[in-house]
């Protein structure tokens, strides 16, 4: 399978695993690196992700079977990384102790995935997305004023926060590599990760520009002029108008210059009849006019698509930034873009054990091996 992007010739090794390791190796492929990702026995029955489990090969072995754990150390000595989301002490106890497999390969980068880190009094604990970013302060910022800390999807803590984190110290460690012949351990942690994203917002709450009240602030929906309205057919538009100008063009695309002190635009005590205001402007007007009204005018006003409306928007369609696939599936074009090494189009996701034959051979077992650890069900 030939590849494009800037990380071509990469290889690497996915051990499994949902959300941030996925969607780690789901980046590193999309950028050229050839990732192979290893199933479960279990898993050859379920049906893949289209989306996230795009570009890869796949492998079938039972870690729990030495000759499938031999099959998988022989293909791990292959590569520059290893991606893992097990709990704290999982890969050791299948036969894939980091350091082991450096004494096999000194320039291997061994990337794990947890939500709360590789040492720690919470490190074998379970938890998923909303836990680890509750623990970083990010959960209590998102949300109304009077209702509970919202969950915003599962975006800060798995994926933002996690997979993507995963993968920039993966590939930070894969450049150490090539320049001391040495690899390490990446120990990525979803709790760091989710309060590394919130890095301006400790900043600005440090300088006093900031209240911990939910909804009280200017990019946590506090401010009217950063907010969403619902619009006369029931659907809405995201409004930024944050600098002067931007906020201006608004009240006078929205005819109530009248009602609206410019002057008072960042004073909280205006705000709830500013937002009142708004609020009833855009009822006068369903979505798309306001669109149309408001095309050419820098007010920072964009229409809130919905998942099935991303595809034919003109901004999105020039720029290729979602495709549908023949089955339907919507999928977001790489990023970043890249002028000197482009990436090419993902691949479809692999179903479960499709190249198995193909890697064992790629590895250097016979057609009688390859029959036997199939037989034995090492391999399927």
């Amino acid at each position: 399978m030939s590849r494009r992007g800037p990380l071509t010739g990469v290889r690497v090794v996915e051990l499994g695993g949902i959300g941030p390791v996925p969607f780690a190796a789901m980046m590193l492929a999309d950028l050229g690196a050839e990732v192979i990702r290893v199933h479960r026995p279990a898993d050859r029955d379920t049906r893949p992700n289209p989306v996230l489990d795009r570009g890869r090969r796949s492998l079938v072995a039972d870690l729990k079977n030495p000759r499938g754990a031999a099959v998988v150390r022989a293909l791990i000595d292959t590569a520059d990384a290893v991606l893992e989301g097990f709990r704290p002490g999982v890969a050791e106890r299948l036969g894939f102790d980091p350091g082991v497999l450096a004494e096999r390969n000194p320039r291997l980068v061994f990337g794990r995935m947890t939500g709360f880190g590789q040492a720690g009094p919470l490190a074998t604990r379970a938890g998923h997305d909303i836990n680890y970013i509750a623990l970083s302060g990010a959960l209590a910022a998102i949300g109304r004023p009077d209702h509970p800390p919202t969950p915003p999807l599962n975006l800060v803590g798995d994926f933002g926060g996690g997979g993507m984190l995963l993968a920039l110290g993966v590939l930070a460690a894969v450049l150490n590599a090539r320049a001391s012949g040495r690899g390490q351990v990446v120990d990525a942690a979803m709790v760091e990760g989710s309060g590394l994203l919130m890095a301006m917002i400790y900043g600005r709450y440090a300088q006093g520009a900031w209240t911990v009240e939910r909804g009280a602030n200017v990019l946590d929906g506090g401010a009217p002029f950063y907010d969403t309205y619902e619009c006369a057919d029931g659907r809405h538009v995201a409004v930024g108008a944050i600098e002067g100008p931007f906020f201006a063009r608004l009240v006078d695309v929205l005819g109530v210059a009248q009602e609206i002190d410019l002057a008072a635009q960042r004073d909280p005590d205006t705000w709830p009849a500013m937002r009142k205001t708004f609020a009833k402007a855009f009822k006068n007007a369903g979505r798309d006019e306001w669109v149309e009204r408001l095309a050419g005018v820098d007010a920072c006003v964009t229409p809130v698509l919905t998942m099935d409306e991303v595809v034919a928007h003109p901004h999105n369609a020039a720029r290729g930034s979602f495709s549908a696939d023949p089955a339907g599936a919507i999928h977001p074009a790489p990023a970043p873009r890249f002028a000197g090494t482009p990436c090419g189009r993902p691949t479809s996701a692999p179903v479960p054990g499709q190249d198995t034959r193909a890697i064992l051979a790629e590895l250097g077992h016979t057609s009688e091996e390859i029959e036997s650890l199939l037989a034995e069900g090492a391999v399927r």
